[in-house]
């Protein structure tokens, strides 16, 4: 997982999850999946899809 897709689903993951603590909903611990995702830098769905967003680092 590359960098940017590691900040968005971080972003994404905990404005779920502040969405859901402000609605006093417990759909807002969907968005701890994104966020431990984002944070172990691996996502088993992109490897099941053979994804693959890493930058390449270039000589």
């Amino acid at each position: 997982m590359g960098k940017t897709e590691q900040v968005i689903r971080i972003t994404i993951g905990s404005a779920i999850l502040l969405t859901g603590l402000l609605n006093k909903s417990w759909w807002g611990l969907l968005g701890v999946a994104p966020i431990i995702t984002g944070t172990i830098r691996y996502c088993p769905l992109n490897s099941a899809l053979g994804i693959n967003n890493c930058e390449v680092q270039r000589a």
